[in-house]
Order: structure tokens, then sequence, then C-alpha cells
């Protein structure tokens, strides 16, 4: 398994709404939490200004401080960590350090980091795979990290635009989900993007509010289908 991250890496993405809930559940005050930090974990520098700055989001907890911030909340770390998106934040909220991910994975560490850095996933179709398993990645989280919902976007609007059908294996390819799968999914959003066209053409602004309410459907197609597609798991 790959091993504890570099110190040098950025923190994973802090859940302000979450350390600020929990904090006030216990009854404590920014300046509790402080005392203990200082008290229990020598964190000198950490004052109550410092907490607050946290839950307001101007500034993160290191990954040491957040460790020993979910310990004086007495709540997992998990806990206080928000969404990740970027491979980075996947890789940081598991705890794995870069160099041991690329190994597991089969990839040379340049190339690993190189894609962190840039958003843009060279990685082969067995490399894709083991960096999901290795990661715990959902299909929605592994299209997102290696730069494919503009493809799967792609699809989805000549889906709901045209029949559905005749893109329907396009779209189990780049997912990576059994075709039969993606039907219902797929129905309702033709569906719900063909009534939408309808129901704004005749209404008195036409065209034009029908092309705009198109336009806002097709820039939430990528959230829209991952939302039915949990839905099916369910």
């Amino acid at each position: 398994m790959p091993g504890a991250p570099s110190p040098h890496d950025p923190p994973p993405p802090f859940d302000a709404v979450a350390a600020r809930r929990i904090r006030e559940s216990l009854g404590m005050a920014p300046g509790h939490v402080a005392h203990g930090l200082r008290a229990s974990f020598g964190m000198g520098h950490v004052t109550p200004d410092t907490v607050t700055a946290w839950e307001r989001g101007l500034a993160a907890p290191s990954p040491a401080e957040l460790t020993a911030l979910a310990s004086v909340l007495w709540c997992d770390a998990t806990q206080l960590i928000g969404t990740p998106r970027a491979l980075r934040e996947h890789r940081l909220i598991r705890g794995y350090a870069a160099a041991d991910v690329a190994r597991v994975i089969g990839m040379d560490v340049d190339a690993y980091e190189e894609a962190e850095r840039t958003g843009v996933w060279t990685g082969g179709a067995r490399q894709t795979a083991a960096l999901a398993s290795v990661l715990g990645l959902s299909a929605r989280d592994r299209m997102a990290v290696t730069g494919h919902n503009g493809r799967l976007a792609e699809l989805l609007g000549d889906a709901v635009s045209t029949r559905w059908q005749a893109h329907a294996r396009a779209l189990a390819k780049v997912t990576g989900i059994e075709r039969r799968a993606l039907e219902d999914p797929l129905r309702t959003m033709h569906q719900e993007y063909q009534h939408l066209m309808t129901a704004t053409l005749s209404r008195a602004a036409g065209a034009a509010a029908s092309g705009e309410q198109g336009r806002a459907y097709l820039e939430r197609v990528v959230d829209r289908f991952w939302d039915l597609m949990e839905g099916v798991a369910r």
C-alpha cells in the first residue's frame, strides 16, 4: 500500500462548515479549541483568531493541524475534510505519497506528479483502473480526475438533443458503465431536455428563451447524469 504523504504536500480540502458545526455541537468556543491545540499538541501559534479563520474559509489547517483539530473536536479527521475534486486532493485524503501511488499503478513518478499539477491524465486503461482502485474513486470521480468530463459532456449533449440510443454505446465506453445501466438515465435526460425545449418554444419569448434554457441544461448535463446514475445504484 502507498505510504504517508510528503510534509511538503498541500493540505486536503478543509470543510470549514463542518468544523464550526462540530465545535458548536460540543458547546466549545474558538478559544477552547485553540487552548486544546496549544496545551495538548504544542501548537502555540494557534489562537482563537486562527480557529475562526479556518471556520470562515479564510485559511486552512495543515495536515498536522487537521489531525490535532479532529482530536480536540472528538471526531474523525475525515469529518473535517471537504469534497475532493482534483487528483491531488483524492490522494491527500487517502494519506498517500505521490511517489507510492505512482509505483502502485505502474507509472513514472514524474509523469504522475505532472498529471496532478496540470490535471491532464496520460495513463493507460490499466493504470487508470489501478488508480481508481487505490484511491477508491467512483466512476464520477474517475471521469473528473482523468479529464474526461469534456468528452462526457459532449456525448451527453448529443444524446439529449438527438436520439439517445445512438450514443449509448459511446457513453458506455467512455464511462466504463454497462449500457443497460445507462438506458433509464439517458431516457430521462432526453425527455427532460425535449420537454424543456418544447415548453419554452410555446412561450412568448419563443426561440430565444428556448435557446437560453437549453444552454442552461447542457451546462449542468454532467452533474445531472451522475445524479441520475446514483439513483440507479441505490
